[in-house]
């Protein structure tokens, strides 16, 4: 497999070279932040909001990135070239440094950088065209008052939570609701559902992440005349839906056929979500910020 890593200052080409201090508080405490950024046709895909977002999220929890936005924009770029794939994944990790065992964020002297370009796989090829098969989690998405979900953070327990609970029901995905009880998203992606020829993803206030490939997809709805909305949405809302799709930049988009053994739609992938992939491939060929 092609890989290129970048850590914390080095260029490396074998994973088993890339070590992470034991006394990062990256490991240690889930200190940090993170984005997953994807490559098409020799150029990175919305470098600049996943930037902004990165920024963002470092702002939010007081972390100080140890490069400006251009130098670490030169050096994503650098990892992602060196791999050779004109197709490629981007993982872009910040921590906050090696410090001690405490939890005292003063005691880390620098934040540590490190980006893993490659291939990713979330799904078996065959979801694609079958469906996921998904089971509504009892594991709720965290309140926004107790932690954010704009911070893209390296905790991702609460989600890793709700997957466990989708493998041990044999199903492929979760979807994970709030504490009042209405729909949020993926263990890892954002939700859309489709009725009556409009699209309809929840709102992010309700708790989760403003996704960059949901800002994508709204985009091609307004520019292709596609009705879509913002909805509170609760579990009946979902079952009773024509489409029912997944998105988020490592999945892409992928349909629900499924949820909690109740047949969405027609038990296939939907028209809007063929035509949502059609429109969002062309976007991906023709975006970008070129690493060639």
């Amino acid at each position: 497999m092609a890989l290129s890593i970048f850590l914390n200052g080095e260029y490396l080409d074998k994973r088993e070279k890339a070590l992470v201090p034991l006394y990062d508080h990256g490991f240690l405490y889930g200190d940090g932040v993170f984005e997953g950024i994807r490559a098409y046709a020799g150029r990175v895909f919305r470098l600049d909001d996943h930037m902004d977002r990165l920024y963002d999220s470092a702002r939010g929890i007081q972390l100080q990135i140890p490069y400006s936005r251009e130098e670490l924009n030169k050096i994503l770029l650098e990892t992602v070239r060196r791999t050779g794939l004109d197709d490629a994944y981007i993982r872009l990790v910040v921590s906050r440094g090696p410090g001690d065992l405490g939890i005292d964020p003063r005691k880390c002297a620098k934040a540590a950088v490190y980006i893993i370009a490659g291939s990713v796989s979330l799904y078996p090829p065959e979801t694609y065209k079958r469906g996921l098969r998904c089971t509504i989690a009892s594991t709720r998405r965290n309140r926004p008052d107790s932690l954010n979900p704009q911070i893209k953070s390296l905790n991702y327990l609460n989600n890793i939570l709700a997957k466990i609970e989708a493998i041990q029901a044999g199903v492929d995905e979760a979807i994970m609701l709030n504490e009042a009880g209405y729909v949020t998203e993926g263990t890892a992606e954002n939700l859309w559902a489709v009725a009556g020829g409009t699209c309809y993803t929840p709102p992010t206030h309700l708790g989760m992440l403003d996704g960059i490939t949901r800002r994508v997809l709204i985009d091609l709805c307004v520019e292709n005349g596609i009705p879509w909305a913002e909805r509170t949405l609760v579990v009946h809302d979902l079952t009773r839906s024509d489409e029912v799709f997944l998105c988020g930049t490592g999945a892409e988009l992928i349909p629900v056929t499924e949820i909690d053994q109740r047949v969405v739609g027609d038990g296939k992938p939907g028209p809007m979500f063929l035509r949502m992939v059609e429109l969002f491939r062309a976007r991906t060929r023709v975006d970008g910020t070129s690493f060639k």
